[in-house]
C-alpha cells in the first residue's frame, strides 16, 4: 500500500497541471482569434489590438504559470 502513495501523488500532480494548464489554453486561442478577427475588421487599429493582445495573453499564461508552481507545491 505504501508504495502506491507516491505513484498516486505524481498521477495528482500531473492532473493538477494538466488541468490547470487547459484553461490557459483555452483564453490563449480566444484572446489571439479575437485579435485577428478585430485585425482584420480594422486594419489601421492593429499595432494597438497587437499589444493588447500581448497584455492579455501574458496574464493568462501566468495563470498556467501559477498551475506549473502549485503542482511542486503539492
Amino acid at each position: 500500500m505504501e508504495a502506491l502513495v507516491p505513484g498516486l501523488v505524481a498521477i495528482g500532480k500531473g492532473l493538477a497541471y494538466g488541468l490547470a494548464a487547459i484553461g490557459p489554453g483555452i483564453g490563449i486561442g480566444v484572446v489571439a482569434g479575437k485579435a485577428v478577427e478585430a485585425m482584420a475588421r480594422q486594419p489601421e487599429m492593429a499595432g494597438r489590438l497587437q499589444t493588447t493582445m500581448f497584455i492579455g495573453v501574458a496574464f493568462t499564461e501566468a495563470l498556467a504559470l501559477l498551475g506549473f508552481v502549485l503542482t511542486f507545491l503539492l
